[in-house]
Parts: structure tokens; sequence; C-alpha cells
């Protein structure tokens, strides 16, 4: 059996609830879930010593721990990406296959250092939306596409990764030039990628669901509603980058991802008028 080793911000998040389970069942119980480092208790819930007391795993008091320790590793603070410079940095130089949560980085500039880290190091490692992986998009025609239109729910600052990576994944890493064309209760971005091709993004409140509209020029179109279950199938991507050392989401575009989601809050400071992104 292999090990794997958290590293968060503060452990009890949905994201470290969920993956333990999933991971054991994914990988047939070959990889688990052992160790586990958190930089500061949650604010409400659990501390991190009961929270690892409730799971059976391992709290370790350093980095170093859980990286010494384990065979692999998990970056985890989904939502407080701003900690993903200073929990991924002695991971990054580990040499041991890495995953960093979603949103990788808080800016581009920090993405770029984050895979320079890791290739300076040989240290295998990618970072994904888990909606990148619902099987409409995975499955979507992607020869002569013009046009996409997305919508989704919650804050820009924690769900425009979801919105934007599938995006990427369909249209490639030329994003060109992005615009805010959103409200404050609605946020809304346009990106032109390279040939003309462009995204439209849309932040619904409540429950709306994630939904793209693809357009294949003069040809016809699409509605890609995911109703798969993409976390598993995202899990499963993990399990095999972990038995590996292989990523399958191209460094390009995952920067590329950061950038739009950076310049897209540059773009809310002008709104309907381009900004360039940097190539």
């Amino acid at each position: 059996m292999k090990t794997i080793g958290f590293i968060d911000y503060f452990l009890d998040e949905w994201h470290a609830n969920k993956y333990p389970e999933w991971i054991a069942e994914a990988s047939g119980g070959t990889l688990k879930v052992a160790y586990a480092y958190g930089k500061k208790d949650a604010e409400t819930g659990l501390s991190n010593a009961d929270w690892c007391a409730e799971k059976g795993i391992e709290l370790c008091a350093t980095i170093e721990e859980v990286v010494e320790r384990s065979d692999y590793l998990i970056v985890l603070s989904p939502d407080h990406p701003e900690q993903h410079e200073e929990l991924a940095r002695l991971p990054l130089q580990s040499g041991k296959p890495t995953y960093i949560d979603k949103t990788f980085a808080p800016d581009r500039e920090t993405a770029l250092q984050l895979f320079e880290l890791a290739r300076q190091h040989g240290t295998p490692m990618y970072s994904s939306s888990a909606l990148r992986y619902a099987t409409e998009y995975q499955e979507a025609a992607r020869e002569g596409i013009d046009a996409i239109a997305s919508i989704g729910p919650g804050s820009y600052a924690n769900y425009s990764i979801h919105q934007i990576e599938p995006i990427v994944s369909l249209l490639g890493s030329e994003a060109q030039r992005v615009m805010f064309t959103g409200t404050q209760a609605s946020p809304a971005l346009l990106i032109e990628f390279s040939g003309g091709r462009q995204a439209a993004v849309r932040h619904l409140s409540g429950d709306a669901p994630f939904q793209l509209a693809v357009n294949y020029g003069s040809t016809g179109s699409a509605v890609l509603s995911p109703a798969s279950n993409f976390f598993q199938l995202f899990i499963q991507d993990l399990v095999r980058f972990f038995e590996t050392g292989q990523p399958v989401v191209e460094p390009a575009e995952t920067v590329t991802v950061i950038t739009l989601i950076e310049y897209g809050l540059k773009a809310a400071e002008t709104p309907f008028e381009w900004v360039d992104l940097p190539s």
C-alpha cells in the first residue's frame, strides 16, 4: 500500500473530508491518506487534531514530516489559493508526485513560479477543476468550435475556475484578451482566443447548474450539461497520476486558466473594455 499526505490550510473542509474515502475506493485500497498537516485549525468545525482522530489519519507537526513520510502528496486549501505557494514549496522540491487543488494559484506569476519549482526538482505535478473531467465535456468534439457560452453558480473568486477550465480544455491555451461584461451580482466575462474564437462566462445567483453551449461555426451546436459524476472521474485520474507520475493536464492550460481568472478581475475595473493578456 502506498501512502498519501495531505497538506492544508486547515483540515476540516469539504475536499479533505471527501478525498480519503474516494481515493481508497478508486484505488481498490492500494492508496491510503495516512498523514496530514494543517497550518491552522478551522474557524468553525473540527480542530486539526480532532479531524485526524475522526478520520484515522496521523497528524504531523510540520510539512517536512508529511513530505518525508508520504509516497504521494496533495496540497489542498481549495478556497485559499494564496496559501499554495507556502504550502507547496517543500512538496514541489520532493520529487514525489504532487497534486495541488483548485484554484491552483492566486495569479499568473505564482502559477509560473510553482511550475518552474516543480520542473527544477523533477516533481510530477498538476492541478485541475474537477469539472474538466465531466464525461459530457471530455467527449465533446473540439474541432471547429468558434464560440462557447457558459453559465454556472457561485462567487467569481472560488467558482470561476469551474467555468473557465472546461472552456480552456475545449479551446486551448491561446487566450488573447478578456472583457468584463457583468454586474456586481452576476459577474461575466467575454474571452477572445486565437482565430477570433470567443467564450462567454456568466455567474448566476442561487443553484444555477453548470452548463456549456458550444457552437461549431455554421455546422451546428451542442448544449453540454455535466450530469456525470465528475468528482469520481477526477479521483480516478488522480489515482492514475499517482501510479504513473504522468499528469494529463498541460501546464500551459493551467497557467492560462489562472491568467484568465486574474485578468478577469482586472477587467472588472474597466467594464466593456478589452484587456490584453500576457503572452
